[in-house]
């Protein structure tokens, strides 16, 4: 097909970097591929939506990772949760529970299921029954039970559940009857209801697990998925595409288009090019750069929310000299941020003087601790006993995730400001899978990575990110470990007042200041292209894109109207 470039898209193309195709299919997801269609060439070869995805899923169920691009593409689509939390209303609402009911003591939580929701009907699995408290138990017990049969089958644990905590706060999980389940926790907890309500907190079929045990195949669950959601499984292809299409007995109205395709496109200058030439419908993380021409764009619908995120810098706090808060200390104050800002968020961000977004009621800033100061930097690099500074690794994340629209860019600003203050440093990256795998064992130096929000509760920055359990499951980026901070966010969640809760979390971020396991960098605008013809596109705030609402509408060009009066 040819077709005429504007000025900015021969500007786009002359930039373009497409890399190299990567390591072939691994056997398990090439498995979960039943049937394969030809790969659309544009969105309009499709009945349905073109998305362009930033990477590749690293499997197809959310509670395994904490990766935003596998949220997007696997949690609202495939997937449903007893509750979800309603940002415009700021209030939990019912999806898969119609009702709960929280006990005096705060300990017992009863969910009233709703009836006759239906499982994904597919090639490899047909439901003999809708959802029961059944699904619920089976579901919870795989994470939180390390003897259940399918708690170790993909080998990948469940990071979000442990880092927050979960595993150890619930005590039981009982089907009281078939649509009835309790949640029986250890102690109080204010943000339970919060993490429930996140995109990991998704329900899977019993019935089908029961199948896969019997067949021998426990760890198809995860690759070859079965849900509720708008959207049931077709066909992954690594690198290339994720196709769903819509689950004809959806409990809710049935997705808005016939089929989802997710085109796999790493460079977001490619991207970028396929939603101007129609080849998408819709592609998250625009270039920074090209934020105020696309708003100008008649055919293109730029969406934006204040999502609340944090793009940081973290150091490996088990590896020296990163043990010493004075090395971190002096390399916080070694960086300049708002430098970054300009160049790399083209000031579509504000700087960061915590890991809490400065929109949650419980930010407090410290921003002496972050400030740019060089010769300070030094002098504190002199007393840590590297007065000829040393060399380190700054490993740059290979995806564009709101937090941080290019990683490699802000890794090269930090190399030049590090230069300066004679610390040498190396920037590495990987293909994003590999990347994932190797920094959760903790092979890198440091690290500009970020955290958007599940939910609006303040401990999704804390626990997850920062906390013993999270260095545990894998997720604590820092690997670092303090029982004084671990004492102050149990002592925030323990209680419901916002009051006490909020004395806590400034002590938190207090000492997170003086102990610098992270740099906070930027809090970021969150943006989102679509082709003008695209309706009930909802960028929300909080959690992974949500599309079964979404659906091309077909207009007739303004020529063609001419003609026609």
């Amino acid at each position: 097909m040819n077709r005429t470039c504007s000025p900015k898209l021969h500007s786009l193309i002359s930039g373009l970097q497409i890399s190299a195709v990567l390591a072939s299919a691994l056997y398990f997801l090439a498995a979960c591929s039943p049937a394969r269609e030809s790969i659309p060439e544009t969105s309009t070869d499709i009945d349905g939506l073109m998305y362009c995805a930033e990477g590749n899923p690293e499997t197809f169920n959310p509670q395994l990772v904490t990766s935003g691009t596998t949220l997007d593409i696997t949690a609202a689509q495939l997937y449903d949760r007893l509750i979800e939390y309603n940002a415009e209303a700021q209030e939990f609402e019912p999806s898969l529970a119609t009702d709960w009911h929280v006990a005096n003591d705060g300990l017992s939580y009863r969910f009233q299921l709703r009836n006759d929701v239906e499982f994904h009907t597919t090639a490899w699995f047909t439901p003999s029954r809708t959802l029961n408290a059944h699904d619920v138990a089976f579901t919870f017990q795989r994470w939180l039970n390390p003897e259940h049969p399918f708690h170790a089958v993909s080998n990948r644990g469940f990071p979000f559940f442990h880092a927050a905590g979960l595993s150890d706060l619930i005590e039981s999980v009982t089907a009281i009857n078939s649509h009835e389940i309790e949640i029986r926790l250890r102690q109080q907890d204010s943000s339970f209801l919060a993490n429930l309500a996140s995109d990991f907190a998704i329900i899977l079929s019993a019935e089908y697990g029961e199948q896969l045990l019997t067949a021998g195949t426990p760890e198809l669950i995860d690759y070859q998925p079965i849900g509720t959601g708008p959207f049931q499984f077709a066909e992954f292809r690594k690198d290339v595409l994720v196709r769903y299409y819509r689950h004809p007995k959806y409990w809710r109205t049935l997705a808005a288009s016939n089929q989802i395709v997710f085109r796999i496109t790493q460079s977001d200058h490619k991207r970028m090019l396929m939603l101007l030439t129609q080849d998408c419908d819709i592609s998250p993380f625009p270039p920074a750069r090209d934020v105020s021409w696309l708003r100008q764009q008649p055919q293109i619908d730029l969406q934006d929310t204040i999502s609340p995120n944090t793009g940081f810098w973290a150091f490996n706090t088990d590896r020296p000299p990163f043990d010493d808060p004075m090395v971190r200390q002096a390399l916080a104050h070694g960086i300049n941020r708002n430098a970054i800002l300009s160049t790399v968020y083209f000031d579509h961000a504000v700087r960061a003087d915590s890991i809490l977004p400065n929109t949650s009621w419980a930010h407090h800033g410290t921003p002496s601790a972050y400030r740019y100061d060089p010769e300070l930097a030094r002098e504190l690099l002199q007393e840590a006993g590297f007065p000829n500074g040393f060399t380190m690794q700054i490993w740059a994340l290979p995806v564009q995730r709101a937090y941080n629209p290019n990683a490699r860019l802000m890794a090269e600003r930090i190399q030049a400001d590090l230069a300066r203050i004679g610390v040498q440093a190396n920037i590495v990256s990987y293909e994003w899978s590999t990347f994932r795998r190797r920094l959760a064992a903790g092979e890198h130096d440091s690290v500009l990575i970020g955290w958007s929000a599940d939910h609006a509760d303040p401990d999704n920055f804390f626990r997850p990110l920062l906390s013993c359990a999270a260095k545990a499951s894998g997720n604590n980026r820092a690997q670092w470990c303090d029982p004084l901070f671990d004492e102050l966010l149990s002592a925030a969640i323990a209680s419901n007042d916002p009051k006490v809760r909020k004395i806590y979390y400034e002590q938190a971020q207090e000492h997170l200041a003086q102990e610098v396991p992270l740099v906070p960098i930027a809090h970021s605008i969150r943006f989102q292209a679509a082709r003008a013809n695209i309706q009930g596109l909802v960028l929300e705030p909080y959690g992974g894109i949500q599309l079964r609402n979404a659906k091309r509408v077909h207009t007739v060009p303004a020529e063609q109207q001419n003609e026609e009066e």
